[in-house]
Parts: C-alpha cells; sequence; structure tokens
C-alpha cells in the first residue's frame, strides 16, 4: 500500500513538473503555491505546525499562527515549482538577476585560506539555492542530505542535487559522517542543516525547549577546530532572493559539545525570528 502511495506521488510530480515545463516559471509558482495551501494541511500534519509555532512563539495569537500557516505552505508551492527551474537557477539568467549575495567577501576569504569551513543553516525558503551558490563561487563543498522515503522519487531529487545544486551529496547517518570526515580532511567545506531533528544527537534549548540537535559541528570544531559560517536565506519578493554568510565564527577546541552545540541553535533562532513564515514549521522538531 505504501508503495502505491509512493508511486502515486512520483507520478503526480512529474505530471507537475510536466506542466511547469510549459506555463514557465511565473505561472508555475502561482499554480503550485494555491494547491499547496489546500493539500499541504492534508499531507503533513497540522497538529504538530500549530505544537512547533507554540512552542517557539507562545505569545502569538491563533491569527497570527494561522498567518504564518498559510504563508509557510504558499513558500512551500514556490519551491516545488522552482525545483523544475533549478537548472535556470545555476546556469541561466533566472540566479543572476534575482539572487544577491550579501557578504561574499567572506566566501573569497574562504577561497584565500584554502582551510575547510562548515557552512550551517536551517530549512528557509528554497534552501537549496544557498549551496548551489556556494559551490558556484568557487568553494569545494560537500553537502549533507537525508533521502526521501519515497523510493521512486528519490533517484530523481539527487539527480537533480548532484547535477545542478551540489555535485558532492553526502547522505545523513554513520557512514555519512565518516564520509565527511575524509571529505573535510582532503580540503572539502561543508553544507549542514542544523534544524531538524537527528537520532544521533544531543538534547540542547531551540526555543527554550529541549530539542535532539546534531552534534556533527561541534565534534568537527573538537577535531579540526573548524570554523562555522552560519548561511541565511531570505525570499524578498515571489521571484528574489537574498542569501547572507555570517563572519566565521572560531570556537576553542576546549569548549565543551553542549555549549557549542546551543550557541549554534541560538544562531538559528535569529534566523527563524526574522521572518517566521520563511521556515519550513513541518518536521517534528520537538519530538
Amino acid at each position: 500500500m505504501k508503495n502505491l502511495k509512493y508511486f502515486l506521488q512520483f507520478f503526480c510530480i512529474l505530471f507537475f513538473f510536466g506542466v511547469f515545463k510549459i506555463v514557465g516559471i511565473k505561472f508555475s509558482r502561482i499554480i503550485s503555491e494555491n494547491i499547496m495551501v489546500v493539500l499541504g494541511p492534508i499531507f503533513r500534519s497540522k497538529k504538530i505546525i500549530i505544537k512547533n509555532l507554540s512552542i517557539a512563539f507562545p505569545n502569538f495569537n491563533e491569527n497570527e499562527k494561522k498567518q504564518i500557516l498559510k504563508d509557510m505552505w504558499i513558500n512551500y508551492g514556490r519551491i516545488f515549482a522552482e525545483y523544475m527551474f533549478i537548472k535556470n537557477f545555476r546556469q541561466g539568467s533566472i540566479g543572476e538577476r534575482n539572487i544577491n549575495i550579501e557578504n561574499q567577501y567572506i566566501l573569497e576569504n574562504v577561497k584565500k585560506d584554502s582551510k575547510p569551513v562548515i557552512f550551517i543553516s536551517g530549512h528557509f525558503n528554497n534552501f537549496e539555492l544557498m549551496a548551489m551558490q556556494i559551490e558556484k563561487l568557487g568553494i569545494d563543498l560537500a553537502a549533507v542530505y537525508r533521502p526521501l522515503n519515497n523510493k521512486f522519487l528519490n533517484p530523481l531529487m539527487e539527480s537533480i542535487r548532484k547535477k545542478y545544486i551540489c555535485k558532492k551529496q553526502i547522505k545523513k547517518g554513520i557512514s555519512g559522517t565518516k564520509e565527511l570526515l575524509l571529505n573535510f580532511k582532503k580540503g572539502t567545506s561543508i553544507a549542514l542543516m542544523i534544524d531538524q531533528r537527528v537520532s544521533e544527537g544531543i538534547r540542547v534549548d531551540l526555543f527554550n525547549e529541549k530539542a535532539l540537535t546534531t552534534t556533527i559541528p561541534a565534534q568537527f570544531i573538537k577535531k579540526f577546530g573548524a570554523k562555522i559560517i552560519p548561511v541565511h536565506i531570505e525570499r524578498i519578493n515571489v521571484e528574489k532572493f537574498n542569501i547572507t554568510f555570517q563572519d566565521p565564527i572560531k570556537f576553542s577546541k576546549d569548549t565543551n559539545i553542549e555549549s557549542i552545540t546551543y550557541k549554534l541553535n541560538n544562531i538559528l533562532e535569529e534566523m527563524i525570528k526574522k521572518n517566521p513564515s520563511q521556515w519550513i514549521w513541518s518536521h517534528n522538531r520537538w519530538k
């Protein structure tokens, strides 16, 4: 039954990708955001999203939460539509016209220093564009990802990621961590999302509530003295994005893993607070 469900999802996505290719990116966004506002709450638990919002913003009233929820699904829809045109973001004029980079000198310094760093962020807006731009601007990069549960769809998404987003894709998990170590030792920087629950993490405060959080950045700091560069992407309007690189953070190797992880969660919090509707709230973060 699950395989049938996954196959139908795969078929629907292929169908919409075909439609999007015909109508172009402008109308694809309009179609997709309207569909997602209706269907999104059916496929993802509204209870989890409201619970997450209540933890992060306990003073928000119901109308404020509903507005964030609606805006999140609109953003989801736009991201889905934009996947069909990711090649144009990478190679064509869409990316050049619509992606602004703040503090690009930070990337230039990374290239000059010739030492790998860890870029951290969360699932904001079209988050794939962050790794794409880092690699496009000349950084040897490996991006960490979690394979989709849908065995029909996952090969397609992996192919898109490797071809147009970041050539080096490393799966989450123990084997992936070993691969990260090997790449980092060879001078490859890492792009890592730190905003999702991980089974091998530690419980650290996020919005004053304990949440299982990855310790990979902290481990690399302890082992290699790695620098951390926070990255945030913001959708300025329907078409335009702003990617901001923050100054590198240098921790002492003597700093404990809990303190490092807590500090990075604080950075993530500030990113979320900047524009709550542009973070993907559907993940069961505080399970």
